[in-house]
């Protein structure tokens, strides 16, 4: 009786878990995820396709989805902020999804009737098509920054509560999510495009779009039904009391004035509607991105988001770059792809890590333990720049490469300058195919520098997990989205930055000094999270030493804060 007794409530708590808010978020988002996932691998292949190899294409659309974000992040954030939740989750997945339909529909066109399209109009048809395509792709990006915005940093943490160990342990779920598909779903899109075609592909991922669409439509409003506190909102709720109070002092103010002032204060009013009606509008959108980055530079979080943004100034991930450099240090592509799956264990293990450590020494304790983590597994990079088998070399000039394309060996200016590929900062798997790796003489260097990349993930996915929730429960509900959305705009940027910093400097022989800038960056990063760590505990501490203040039921005991 009592096993039986036992088992009844285990079986109910399962079940209440696969109905409940926080298991439709996982499996929502892990549809959304996958979807993105397949998309940003495909997307980038079918244009290198599409382009005789080239990255041009390629580099044009990760130029184009970095810079839309950089503008419009905090207008995309303040749109969030000022619409109901559900409005905003359901409107971005619908465009985010319909985009991807359009434009895999758009590709299977293309792709069946290149030779034609090629032939009309001297190819400018074909041009338009390449335009159009990066264009919804880069709408479609936006709105998944607005659902990702929406769902990841605000929806989370209205269905979590003030249960902040429920906050962290969605947070990590979400991540896991994040880096579980990053590998599997361009796994199974790569496979259909090897064994099918690009045009298989492209209705492949089309029917998933719309499949998955209809599903996590469904399960955002299950969501909403069984968290009513998604619908109330702290913005919508203020601005909806200043306007009742607005006309009950209208109301009053009636009763008390006689009808030729009234009418005196209502032409005033329309008057100002006039003069500042349209240009109110049409500036708008500059009002709305300066108040943006105002707000989050005013926050107390500041630096916290600042030192996580100065992460993404980094060669020193599994992007192309990365794997490229590789290739030339004669690693082939089974053994990178071995690495990436190593590395995707180790994020893992950090996402892990940061529950646990959470727990025992607290939230801002857990990023200064992540971040001293990080750095010490990136000494190994530095390393590998001075061991053996380092093609470092200062006395030969980053710019050769550079001026080479440009002015060719005779010095001259050439007709048709050779563009210097850029890479994609959305893709995560290496689109180049290599046929043979050259031979080194010591892989002495590229064992050390994987070695640190691999084991930082640690660290690093520890740290981003510590200031996601950091801003999670530091800025207010009216301003989640406006300071997500910059905290976006500010990762893009230094991303950019990187992309721009292997321009100049692409050849091997300057990787090492990449390196060490990267490290730098990053070591950068963490003084500033240290700085703000400081800061914080030390106030905390004096709250807990001073007699006349009393504990915050909010702050974690003493051992664990400070």
């Amino acid at each position: 009786m009592e096993k039986t007794a036992s088992k009844k409530p285990c079986c109910e708590r399962v079940g209440e878990f696969f109905k409940s808010s926080k298991f439709l978020i996982y499996l929502g988002h892990a549809l959304s995820t996958w979807g993105d996932r397949m998309w940003n691998f495909a997307v980038a292949v079918f244009l290198v396709e599409l382009y005789g190899n080239s990255l041009l294409l390629t580099a044009v659309y990760g130029l184009v989805v970095a810079g839309s974000v950089l503008l419009l992040g905090a207008i995309i954030g303040d749109w969030v902020d000022k619409n109901p939740r559900l409005k905003v989750a359901q409107t971005s997945l619908v465009v985010q999804n319909s985009a991807v339909i359009l434009c895999g529909i758009l590709l299977m066109g293309v792709f069946h009737f290149k030779g034609q399209l090629t032939t009309l109009y001297n190819g400018w048809l074909l041009t338009t098509c390449y335009i159009m395509v990066i264009t919804i792709a880069n709408i479609a990006n936006l709105a998944s920054t607005a659902m990702s915005i929406s769902i990841q940093r605000d929806w989370v943490v209205v269905v979590a509560g003030d249960d902040r160990s429920k906050l962290a342990d969605m947070n990590a779920t979400v991540r896991i999510i994040d880096q579980l598909t990053n590998i599997l779903a361009p796994m199974l899109v790569g496979q259909i495009m090897a064994f099918g075609s690009h045009f298989i592909g492209c209705g492949f991922i089309s029917g998933w779009n719309l499949f998955s669409m209809c599903l996590e439509y469904f399960l955002l409003w299950k969501v909403y039904q069984r968290t009513p506190a998604l619908a109330f909102k702290a913005g919508q709720k203020d601005a909806d009391d200043q306007e009742l109070k607005h006309l009950n002092v209208q109301k009053e103010t009636g009763n008390s004035e006689s009808p030729a002032e009234g009418s005196q204060l209502m032409n005033e009013t329309d008057e100002v509607k006039k003069n500042t009606g349209c240009c109110y509008h049409m500036t708008e959108p500059i009002r709305t991105l300066k108040d943006g980055w105002v707000a989050y530079y005013n926050q107390s979080i500041f630096f916290a988001g600042m030192s996580l943004s100065f992460l993404y100034m980094t060669v020193l991930g599994f992007d192309c770059i990365t794997t490229g450099y590789a290739y030339t240090q004669g690693l082939n592509g089974s053994v990178l792809s071995l690495l990436m799956g190593a590395s995707a264990i180790s994020g893992i293990c950090g996402t892990v890590a940061f529950t646990w450590i959470r727990k025992k020494c607290g939230l801002i304790r857990t990023g200064f333990i992540a971040g001293v983590t990080q750095l010490s597994c990136l000494v190994l990079c530095v390393a590998s720049v001075f061991a053996p088998g380092s093609p470092f070399d200062l006395s030969v000039s980053p710019f050769d490469e550079v001026l080479k394309h440009l002015f060719g060996d005779s010095g001259s200016l050439r007709e048709s300058p050779t563009l210097v590929p850029t890479i994609d900062p959305l893709i995560q798997i290496n689109a180049t195919v290599f046929e043979e790796a050259p031979q080194v003489k010591s892989y002495m260097s590229v064992c050390l520098l994987f070695a640190g990349v691999i084991a930082a993930r640690i660290g690093l996915w520890s740290f981003d997990l510590t200031v996601t929730q950091l801003i999670q429960e530091n800025v207010i509900e009216s301003e989640r989205g406006i300071i997500n959305g910059v905290q976006n705009s500010m990762n893009y940027l230094l991303d950019l930055l990187h992309f721009v910093m292997v321009i100049l400097a692409p050849n091997t022989e300057a990787f090492g000094l990449l390196v060490i800038i990267s490290v730098s960056f990053v070591a950068m990063g963490h003084m500033m999270y240290f700085r703000f760590a400081y800061k914080r505990l030390r106030s905390r501490l004096f709250l807990f030493c001073s007699p006349e203040q009393k504990p915050d039921p909010n702050i974690p005991s003493l051992p664990n804060s400070v």
